[in-house]
Protein backbone atom coordinates (compact mmCIF):
# COMPACT_ATOMS: atom_id res chain seq x y z
CA UNK A 1 0.00 0.00 0.00
CA UNK A 2 1.54 3.91 -0.43
CA UNK A 3 2.68 5.28 2.39
CA UNK A 4 0.62 8.06 3.82
CA UNK A 5 2.12 11.16 3.37
CA UNK A 6 0.91 15.23 4.25
CA UNK A 7 0.48 17.00 0.90
CA UNK A 8 -0.11 15.94 -3.22
CA UNK A 9 2.50 13.31 -4.68
CA UNK A 10 2.85 12.86 -8.30
CA UNK A 11 2.31 9.66 -9.36
CA UNK A 12 2.93 8.54 -12.74
CA UNK A 13 1.38 6.36 -15.88
CA UNK A 14 1.93 4.07 -18.40
CA UNK A 15 -0.56 4.26 -20.96
CA UNK A 16 -0.40 1.13 -23.14
CA UNK A 17 -1.95 1.36 -27.21
CA UNK A 18 -1.69 -1.34 -29.48
CA UNK A 19 1.42 -2.37 -27.62
CA UNK A 20 3.08 1.03 -27.79
CA UNK A 21 3.31 3.58 -25.03
CA UNK A 22 1.12 6.34 -25.67
CA UNK A 23 -0.54 9.63 -24.96
CA UNK A 24 -4.24 9.75 -26.12
CA UNK A 25 -6.85 12.60 -26.05
CA UNK A 26 -9.26 11.01 -23.46
CA UNK A 27 -12.60 11.37 -24.79
CA UNK A 28 -11.56 10.62 -28.46
CA UNK A 29 -10.87 6.43 -27.78
CA UNK A 30 -13.47 4.53 -30.03
CA UNK A 31 -13.90 1.45 -30.05
CA UNK A 32 -16.12 1.28 -33.41
CA UNK A 33 -14.44 4.23 -35.18
CA UNK A 34 -10.55 4.02 -34.94
CA UNK A 35 -10.40 7.74 -37.18
CA UNK A 36 -11.73 9.34 -34.18
CA UNK A 37 -8.56 8.63 -32.35
CA UNK A 38 -6.75 11.56 -31.35
CA UNK A 39 -2.58 10.55 -30.07
CA UNK A 40 -0.67 13.08 -28.96
CA UNK A 41 2.34 11.12 -28.30
CA UNK A 42 3.52 7.07 -29.45
CA UNK A 43 6.98 7.07 -27.43
CA UNK A 44 9.91 5.04 -29.51
CA UNK A 45 11.45 3.69 -26.31
CA UNK A 46 9.89 -0.03 -25.12
CA UNK A 47 7.33 0.35 -22.25
CA UNK A 48 10.51 -1.91 -20.20
CA UNK A 49 12.21 1.91 -20.43
CA UNK A 50 9.60 3.88 -18.52
CA UNK A 51 9.22 0.80 -15.82
CA UNK A 52 12.66 1.16 -15.45
CA UNK A 53 12.38 5.12 -14.69
CA UNK A 54 9.59 4.85 -12.30
CA UNK A 55 11.81 1.82 -10.67
CA UNK A 56 14.70 3.99 -9.98
CA UNK A 57 12.91 7.50 -8.40
CA UNK A 58 11.33 4.42 -6.42
CA UNK A 59 7.74 6.31 -7.88
CA UNK A 60 5.00 3.61 -6.31
CA UNK A 61 1.85 3.58 -7.06
CA UNK A 62 2.17 4.20 -10.87
CA UNK A 63 -0.46 2.93 -13.19
CA UNK A 64 -0.14 0.58 -16.22
CA UNK A 65 -3.53 1.32 -18.43
CA UNK A 66 -4.24 -1.44 -21.11
CA UNK A 67 -6.07 0.47 -23.45
CA UNK A 68 -7.77 -1.74 -25.81
CA UNK A 69 -6.55 -4.80 -27.04
CA UNK A 70 -2.85 -5.81 -27.74
CA UNK A 71 -1.41 -4.75 -24.74
CA UNK A 72 -0.80 -7.54 -22.55
CA UNK A 73 2.79 -8.44 -23.60
CA UNK A 74 3.96 -4.33 -22.91
CA UNK A 75 2.14 -4.67 -19.09
CA UNK A 76 4.44 -7.79 -18.18
CA UNK A 77 6.97 -6.72 -19.82
CA UNK A 78 6.73 -3.28 -17.33
CA UNK A 79 5.54 -5.86 -14.79
CA UNK A 80 8.63 -7.59 -14.99
CA UNK A 81 10.74 -4.83 -14.90
CA UNK A 82 9.35 -3.52 -11.48
CA UNK A 83 7.80 -6.32 -9.45
CA UNK A 84 5.09 -6.27 -7.16
CA UNK A 85 5.90 -1.60 -7.81
CA UNK A 86 3.01 -1.37 -10.54
CA UNK A 87 -0.42 -1.33 -10.77
CA UNK A 88 -2.74 -2.67 -13.49
CA UNK A 89 -5.98 -1.84 -15.17
CA UNK A 90 -7.97 -2.30 -18.53
CA UNK A 91 -9.74 -5.68 -19.18
CA UNK A 92 -9.38 -6.15 -15.11
CA UNK A 93 -11.93 -9.65 -14.46
CA UNK A 94 -12.86 -11.60 -11.92
CA UNK A 95 -11.09 -14.04 -13.90
CA UNK A 96 -7.90 -12.61 -14.91
CA UNK A 97 -7.03 -10.11 -11.45
CA UNK A 98 -5.12 -12.74 -9.89
CA UNK A 99 -3.57 -13.67 -13.23
CA UNK A 100 -1.93 -10.36 -13.52
CA UNK A 101 -1.44 -10.03 -9.28
CA UNK A 102 0.61 -13.39 -9.75
CA UNK A 103 2.34 -11.49 -13.18
CA UNK A 104 3.77 -9.20 -10.55
CA UNK A 105 1.42 -6.31 -10.38
CA UNK A 106 1.39 -4.76 -6.57
CA UNK A 107 -2.51 -3.86 -7.31
CA UNK A 108 -5.22 -4.54 -10.13
CA UNK A 109 -7.59 -1.25 -11.54
CA UNK A 110 -11.10 -2.22 -12.00
CA UNK A 111 -14.08 -0.43 -13.86
CA UNK A 112 -16.06 -1.68 -16.32
CA UNK A 113 -16.31 -5.23 -14.72
CA UNK A 114 -18.14 -3.70 -11.97
CA UNK A 115 -20.78 -2.19 -14.43
CA UNK A 116 -22.71 -4.89 -16.50
CA UNK A 117 -24.80 -3.59 -19.13
CA UNK A 118 -23.53 -0.35 -17.55
CA UNK A 119 -25.59 -0.89 -13.95
CA UNK A 120 -23.18 -1.17 -10.99
CA UNK A 121 -23.14 -4.44 -9.49
CA UNK A 122 -21.83 -4.73 -5.75
CA UNK A 123 -21.77 -8.25 -6.01
CA UNK A 124 -18.94 -8.03 -8.96
CA UNK A 125 -16.76 -5.85 -6.47
CA UNK A 126 -17.50 -7.98 -3.53
CA UNK A 127 -16.14 -10.85 -5.22
CA UNK A 128 -13.25 -9.44 -6.92
CA UNK A 129 -12.12 -8.20 -3.81
CA UNK A 130 -12.58 -11.13 -1.81
CA UNK A 131 -10.73 -12.69 -4.66
CA UNK A 132 -7.78 -10.52 -4.46
CA UNK A 133 -7.65 -8.69 -1.04
CA UNK A 134 -9.45 -5.23 -0.58
CA UNK A 135 -5.49 -4.04 -0.37
CA UNK A 136 -4.77 -5.30 -3.62
CA UNK A 137 -7.81 -3.74 -5.60
CA UNK A 138 -8.00 0.37 -7.01
CA UNK A 139 -11.53 1.00 -8.24
CA UNK A 140 -11.15 3.32 -11.37
CA UNK A 141 -14.24 6.08 -11.16
CA UNK A 142 -13.17 7.73 -13.95
CA UNK A 143 -15.88 10.07 -14.93
CA UNK A 144 -17.39 12.44 -17.35
CA UNK A 145 -19.52 15.77 -16.29
CA UNK A 146 -23.34 15.82 -16.91
CA UNK A 147 -24.38 19.46 -15.75
CA UNK A 148 -23.32 19.89 -11.98
CA UNK A 149 -22.54 15.62 -11.38
CA UNK A 150 -20.09 13.64 -12.45
CA UNK A 151 -20.91 10.20 -13.81
CA UNK A 152 -18.85 7.41 -14.09
CA UNK A 153 -17.64 6.37 -17.36
CA UNK A 154 -16.48 2.99 -18.93
CA UNK A 155 -15.12 1.10 -21.74
CA UNK A 156 -12.28 3.24 -22.58
CA UNK A 157 -14.68 6.56 -21.68
CA UNK A 158 -17.18 5.76 -24.57
CA UNK A 159 -20.29 4.40 -22.01
CA UNK A 160 -21.81 6.38 -19.07
CA UNK A 161 -22.91 4.23 -16.23
CA UNK A 162 -25.81 4.53 -13.60
CA UNK A 163 -23.25 5.85 -10.81
CA UNK A 164 -22.78 9.38 -9.67
CA UNK A 165 -19.38 10.49 -8.18
CA UNK A 166 -20.59 11.77 -4.82
CA UNK A 167 -19.97 10.47 -0.96
CA UNK A 168 -22.45 8.03 -1.15
CA UNK A 169 -20.92 5.90 -3.87
CA UNK A 170 -17.42 6.36 -2.63
CA UNK A 171 -17.85 5.30 0.82
CA UNK A 172 -19.54 2.39 -0.87
CA UNK A 173 -16.47 1.54 -3.11
CA UNK A 174 -14.27 2.00 -0.22
CA UNK A 175 -15.24 -0.33 1.85
CA UNK A 176 -13.80 -3.63 -1.17
CA UNK A 177 -10.59 -1.50 -2.37
CA UNK A 178 -7.95 0.20 -1.26
CA UNK A 179 -7.66 3.22 -3.59
CA UNK A 180 -9.72 5.26 -6.07
CA UNK A 181 -7.87 6.37 -9.81
CA UNK A 182 -10.07 9.44 -11.10
CA UNK A 183 -9.13 10.07 -14.96
CA UNK A 184 -11.68 13.03 -15.78
CA UNK A 185 -12.23 12.15 -19.09
CA UNK A 186 -13.51 15.39 -21.04
CA UNK A 187 -10.19 16.70 -20.38
CA UNK A 188 -7.89 13.76 -20.53
CA UNK A 189 -5.12 14.82 -22.91
CA UNK A 190 -6.15 18.15 -23.47
CA UNK A 191 -3.37 19.84 -21.51
CA UNK A 192 -6.14 22.28 -20.76
CA UNK A 193 -5.80 22.40 -16.99
CA UNK A 194 -7.38 20.12 -14.52
CA UNK A 195 -11.26 19.50 -13.25
CA UNK A 196 -11.06 21.74 -10.15
CA UNK A 197 -14.17 21.16 -8.97
CA UNK A 198 -13.28 17.75 -9.14
CA UNK A 199 -10.09 17.64 -7.51
CA UNK A 200 -12.00 19.90 -4.40
CA UNK A 201 -14.88 17.33 -4.03
CA UNK A 202 -12.65 14.66 -4.10
CA UNK A 203 -10.77 15.97 -1.56
CA UNK A 204 -14.10 16.27 0.13
CA UNK A 205 -15.73 12.89 -0.20
CA UNK A 206 -12.31 10.34 -0.67
CA UNK A 207 -11.02 8.42 2.24
CA UNK A 208 -8.28 6.29 0.93
CA UNK A 209 -5.40 7.22 -1.04
CA UNK A 210 -7.07 8.66 -4.75
CA UNK A 211 -5.17 9.93 -8.00
CA UNK A 212 -6.45 12.23 -10.50
CA UNK A 213 -5.80 12.90 -14.01
CA UNK A 214 -6.68 14.26 -16.71
CA UNK A 215 -6.03 18.26 -18.11
CA UNK A 216 -2.73 18.44 -16.27
CA UNK A 217 -0.28 21.22 -17.87
CA UNK A 218 1.99 23.01 -15.20
CA UNK A 219 4.11 21.94 -12.68
CA UNK A 220 1.97 24.58 -10.61
CA UNK A 221 -0.91 21.80 -10.72
CA UNK A 222 1.10 19.80 -7.86
CA UNK A 223 0.51 22.74 -5.69
CA UNK A 224 -3.19 23.44 -6.98
CA UNK A 225 -4.25 20.05 -6.47
CA UNK A 226 -3.31 19.88 -2.92
CA UNK A 227 -4.52 23.11 -1.86
CA UNK A 228 -7.98 22.09 -3.65
CA UNK A 229 -7.76 18.83 -2.07
CA UNK A 230 -6.37 19.45 1.30
CA UNK A 231 -3.69 17.16 -0.11
CA UNK A 232 -5.59 14.18 -0.17
CA UNK A 233 -5.78 13.84 -3.78
CA UNK A 234 -2.48 12.78 -5.88
CA UNK A 235 -2.12 13.57 -9.39
CA UNK A 236 -0.42 12.19 -12.81
CA UNK A 237 0.51 14.08 -16.07
CA UNK A 238 0.24 12.45 -19.23
CA UNK A 239 0.78 14.70 -22.28
CA UNK A 240 2.25 17.60 -20.93
CA UNK A 241 5.31 16.00 -19.17
CA UNK A 242 8.63 15.82 -20.69
CA UNK A 243 9.42 11.99 -20.81
CA UNK A 244 5.96 11.87 -23.03
CA UNK A 245 6.76 14.61 -25.48
CA UNK A 246 5.48 17.24 -23.19
CA UNK A 247 6.62 20.97 -23.24
CA UNK A 248 5.25 22.24 -20.19
CA UNK A 249 6.62 20.14 -17.13
CA UNK A 250 9.55 18.07 -16.34
CA UNK A 251 9.55 14.72 -15.21
CA UNK A 252 12.97 15.87 -12.78
CA UNK A 253 11.15 18.81 -11.26
CA UNK A 254 7.85 15.94 -10.30
CA UNK A 255 10.44 13.62 -8.64
CA UNK A 256 12.20 16.63 -6.93
CA UNK A 257 8.39 17.58 -5.65
CA UNK A 258 7.76 14.06 -4.10
CA UNK A 259 11.30 14.30 -2.92
CA UNK A 260 10.80 17.32 -0.76
CA UNK A 261 7.91 16.02 0.37
CA UNK A 262 9.61 13.05 2.23
CA UNK A 263 12.71 14.92 3.31
CA UNK A 264 9.57 16.88 5.11
CA UNK A 265 8.33 14.26 6.50
CA UNK A 266 11.15 12.83 7.86
CA UNK A 267 12.23 15.49 9.40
Amino acid sequence: MSPPHSRTAFRPCIDLHSGQVKQIVGGSLNDKDESQLKTNFVSSEPPSYYANLYRKHNLTGAHVIKLGPGNDDAAKECLRTWPDGLQVGGGITLDNAQFWIDAGAAKVIVTSYLFPGAKFSLERLQAISEAVGKDRLVVDVSCRKRGAEWIVAMDKWQTMTDMKVNQESLDILAKYCSEFLVHAADVEGLCKGIDEDLVKVLGEWTNIPTTYAGGANALGDLELVDSLSGGKVDLTYGSALDVFGGKTVKFDDCVAWNKADAHAQAK
